[in-house]
């Protein structure tokens, strides 16, 4: 699960979708072959893209410089820069890692201490909102009375609108305090919470809508689908 907001979005900058950076595009993924000038990195839906980087690439980490020697194979990296697109190669500008513990730990939590994705149905009796999460698994949430809604924010509209994947550092300052009545399917939304009852329940739910997002489709890197479940609908309980 490679995503940004939180652990990858926060070291990414600004954007992270197709066209937020001056016509260049993002890549995230995990990384499975690194070179001296060239990172190989596989996406969620089993896509290989080429990194292609240079002395003018900045590599982060942590939010501190690294090496593209420092990167590892089972890393996640979230690649920006111009595509090219009949030959799948990102040429960097800006390439954010996380090593591969902490992505590990990230696929391990989302669902349990955060939640982000694609809101695809409602149901106002119950409080419930049904979300596909970047690792296309499409889990049933709960609000309740301890829940606040906020639509948008600055690294809100950056995070959520490209479904991050990871990270449970989801806060963030600004937006507007909205309630549930205000959310709709199509909406993207990111929040840390718990499980009660057997259902996810945020504390605060950071929405978007979807018209916001960037144009194209990005290329997104996330957790496999649950291995113990074949048809990807399973909830963490």
């Amino acid at each position: 699960m490679l995503a940004g907001s939180g652990i990858l979005r926060a070291q990414e900058g600004p954007g992270g979708e197709r066209g937020a950076f001056a016509g260049g595009q993002m890549v995230r993924g995990t990384v499975t072959a690194v070179s001296a000038d060239q990172i190989t990195v596989k996406t969620e839906e089993g896509d290989v893209y080429q990194v292609a980087v240079s002395a003018n690439t900045r590599v982060m980490k942590d939010r501190q410089p690294v090496k593209v020697a420092d990167i590892k194979a089972g890393d996640g990296v979230g690649a920006m820069g111009v595509m090219d697109a009949p030959t799948k190669t990102v040429h960097a500008v800006f390439v954010a890692v996380i090593d591969a513990e902490q992505v590990k730990k990230a696929r391990e939590e989302l669902g349990k201490i955060y939640i982000t994705g694609k809101i695809t149905a409602i149901d106002m009796d119950n409080a419930k909102l049904t979300v596909m999460r970047p690792d296309h698994v499409s889990q049933v949430i709960q609000a309740d009375e301890g829940t606040s809604f906020r639509r948008g924010g600055r690294r809100e509209q950056a995070s959520v609108a490209g479904a991050p994947a990871v990270g449970a550092n989801t806060g963030g300052t600004g937006g507007e305090s909205i309630t549930l009545a205000d959310v709709k399917v199509g909406d993207m939304v990111m929040g840390r919470g718990a499980v009660k009852n057997g259902f996810f329940v945020p504390t605060e739910l950071r929405v978007m809508d979807a018209s916001a997002r960037g144009q194209g489709r990005r290329h997104e890197a996330g957790t496999p689908a649950d291995s113990t479940n074949g048809n990807s609908t399973a909830s963490p309980q």
